[in-house]
């Protein structure tokens, strides 16, 4: 065969350039079939954790639905878990750890904890709504930014829960391996644990399933909700307490469900009280 005759059976530039196109059709073919929504969360998720300038951490909690609240029977619920469907129409980034002894210092300039011998990484503690609402406020001022907030208490439920339906996201019954609450008093005939008397460093125990520490126990965590019946609009309430999540170090099992709820006095500080943040998505692009 003659030189030329053997170029005549070479594929031309033409032929690798309609596989390409083909290969890239059929990719693309494949992920539309998943629907426009996980492609769309799979975009979210290209950038889910971020580190601010005072070492918090972020993780990306994805839009979605669950049901607010506890079920009738659930072992500890109290009157004002009425379980409901709540829509989450937009993801928001959420502090992974509780904000720390070590970055309200940072920016606050002193430290009201008072567990004045415990670590720097020990959640922050002391401090009411009014004193975190100042924090966030330096917060947004120090990053040049308007996203960070509390979260709401429909937010904190869902985050808290990570998908999971049960009384606590670790199934019906937790271990104080597994939180830091009283484990003199668990909840139903779930097993006793140990009682600390006192905050554990953040990261302590093992995260829900989104990568989020603590969200059970180790201090109540403040929320941007007044406190109002789930009949309501809690982000619009009128009344003068305002709610917090997640129970503490001295509080029984019960206290520390995910649907457990309180209200205080938005001026009033307690050393088993913190908080962490949440952050509005500034692009989903």
């Amino acid at each position: 065969m003659s030189l030329e005759e053997k170029n005549k059976t070479k594929p031309g530039r033409s032929f690798y350039y309609i596989c390409l196109v083909s290969l890239v059709s059929l990719c693309l073919i494949t992920f539309a079939s998943c629907g426009g929504k996980d492609l769309k969360r799979a975009r979210l998720f290209t950038g889910n954790t971020f580190t601010n300038s005072i070492g918090m951490k972020f993780v990306l909690i994805p839009e979605g639905s669950f049901m607010m609240g506890s079920p009738a029977d659930e072992v500890g619920r109290d009157g004002n878990e009425n379980i409901h469907k709540v829509e989450i129409e937009k993801p928001f980034y959420m502090q992974t750890q509780e904000v720390t002894q070590d970055q309200w210092k940072k920016l606050m300039g002193e430290n009201p904890t008072e567990f004045k011998h415990s670590p720097k990484d020990s959640p922050i503690d002391n401090v009411s709504w009014n004193d975190v609402k100042t924090f966030i406020r330096k917060l947004n001022r120090l990053d040049k930014t308007n996203k960070y907030r509390l979260p709401t208490e429909a937010e904190w439920e869902y985050a808290c829960r990570a998908g999971t339906t049960s009384t606590f996201y670790t199934g019906d019954c937790i271990s104080t391996a597994q939180a830091n609450y009283n484990g003199n008093y668990p909840l139903g005939k779930c097993p006793e644990g140990e009682y600390r008397y006192a905050p554990s460093v953040v990261g302590s125990f093992a995260p829900n399933p989104w990568g989020l520490y603590d969200m059970h126990g180790n201090v109540w965590e403040w929320c941007q909700d007044w406190d109002k019946d789930y009949e309501g609009d809690p982000a619009a309430g009128t009344t003068e307490y305002r709610s917090r999540r997640g129970g503490s170090w001295r509080d029984t099992a019960q206290y520390v469900r995910s649907a457990s709820r309180l209200r205080v006095y938005p001026q009033y500080s307690y050393k088993y009280s913190g908080f962490r943040i949440a952050a509005d998505v500034a692009s989903t692009k």
